[in-house]
């Protein structure tokens, strides 16, 4: 939850600072500040191929500029005022839901340019439906910036409905895909907001919409720090986070190499995809591990997982069960079960098929799973640090070289490096 909970904290402790009077910048500061992180954002959204943050960057900005043109700020002195915050409290909200919704395509021209007549369209209907006085309110606005106690008038039920829809379709497409950019879209909802609850323009509307278009920008950075040290397909750490803990382990402390057993022999018969169903199955059990565990993937499909403060013998238990919930897990299939298709007399040679007969002995005590259902199994090698001198690579290899006794001595097993055997073995799997 860190990465939902940090923004908000962030925009509680800006709040804090403005409305207690901690800090008093000028409203051409926070002016300065709001276009520094637009710009700022804008160039690391077009770098790391963001359209999505890239076009709720210039949604934030349009919205900025049409409330200071139309003097939303001072929201008595006219209807053009009241309707051009009326407006685009409707619009941010809902530009926010889309862009939410919308998958990330880079920036094709064909993917850019709908939304680009999107937003000029609604640039032009705020326009139309405002008509202001040609004054230069935007400029009159920054030298009278409202007073910090100042509110604006209640926003209209639209706006707010707008905007709580949008909150909790954000929350929700949160809490699915646990994505950097729908928490800084949530978050930099609400910034914008409390923006409009202070009337738009000044130095408190500015000074949040500025922490709305930071919040946007880190979410970038939170986002490319995801993709070096997460795995994307089993969301489970990557290799290079798994370097990174190495290098912070103190004696004493554990690591379990796991590894699917006959792997490739289920990417070869039943196809990729259904390989990364079960790569996501035994990830899902491996993130739950206990004991104080964390997993990681290695790749393909070895993973490790660290016991800080852990010896082999405190976590053997922990282990088994890991074993056993692994081996419990079933995975059904999207299509016919392949290994029941009938296959020419011709296919296989003799050798072949002597291997198929020892491989369907092995099936044989396999608990009974339907057709189109498949189970998979796991062997382990875990190792314990020898004091402050042994290297954590030291114990890696250690619990490498415990993993391979595990897979010779027939898998679905754990192994430890000290030698003392301990065989957890019920059944084989549908796989194995």
């Amino acid at each position: 939850m860190k990465s939902l909970l940090t923004p908000g904290v962030c925009l509680l402790a800006i709040a804090a600072l403005l409305h207690t009077g901690t800090i008093t910048p000028s409203a051409a500061l926070a002016a300065y500040a709001f276009y520094a992180a637009c710009t700022v954002g804008l160039l690391l959204a077009w770098r790391f191929h963001s359209s999505r943050v890239f076009f709720a960057l210039l949604v934030l900005f349009l919205t900025q500029q049409a409330i200071s043109y139309f003097d939303a700020g001072q929201v008595s002195s006219g209807s053009s005022a009241r309707t051009a915050l009326a407006a685009v409290g409707v619009l941010l909200p809902l530009n926010f839901l889309l862009l939410s919704l919308q998958q990330e395509k880079g920036f094709s021209f064909s993917s850019v340019a709908p939304v680009g007549v999107w937003l000029f369209v609604q640039s032009v209907i705020v326009a139309v439906i405002c008509r202001p006085e040609p004054l230069a309110i935007a400029h009159r606005a920054l030298r009278h910036p409202l007073p910090h106690s100042a509110l604006a008038a209640p926003l209209p039920f639209a706006t707010l409905l707008s905007f709580a829809t949008a909150a909790m379709v954000l929350l929700i497409r949160y809490l699915v895909f646990h994505k950097p950019v729908e928490s800084g879209l949530l978050w930099a909802l609400a910034a914008s907001f409390l923006s409009l609850r202070f009337g738009g323009v000044g130095l408190i509307p500015v000074a949040y919409f500025a922490a709305a278009a930071f919040i946007l920008a880190v979410a970038i950075v939170e986002t490319s720090y995801l993709l070096a040290y997460h795995d994307e397909l089993t969301s489970l750490p990557s290799r290079r986070a798994f370097h990174d803990a190495l290098l912070r382990l103190e004696a004493p402390y554990s690591i379990a190499m796991v590894d699917i057993d006959h792997f490739k022999r289920c990417n070869d018969t039943y196809g990729h995809d259904t390989g990364d169903q079960v790569l996501r199955l035994v990830a899902s059990r491996l993130a739950r591990v206990a004991g104080g565990g964390q997993a990681y993937r290695c790749g393909g499909e070895e993973f490790a997982i660290l016991f800080p403060g852990k010896t082999t013998a405190e976590i053997m238990d922990d282990l088994e069960k890991l074993r056993v919930e692994i081996e419990a897990g079933t995975l059904r299939l999207r299509g016919p079960d392949r290994r029941q298709e009938a296959r020419g007399t011709d296919r296989r040679n003799q050798r072949m098929r002597s291997r198929a007969s020892r491989g369907q002995a092995i099936r044989q005590p396999a608990r009974a799973t339907p057709a189109n259902e498949i189970s998979v199994t796991a062997s382990i090698g875990v190792a314990t640090s020898r004091g402050d001198k042994t290297s954590p690579e030291e114990v890696v290899r250690a619990a490498d070289k415990a993993l391979y006794r595990a897979k010779a001595g027939g898998r679905n097993r754990i192994e430890t490096a000290s030698g003392q055997r301990r065989r957890f073995r019920s059944r084989a799997a549908g796989i194995a």
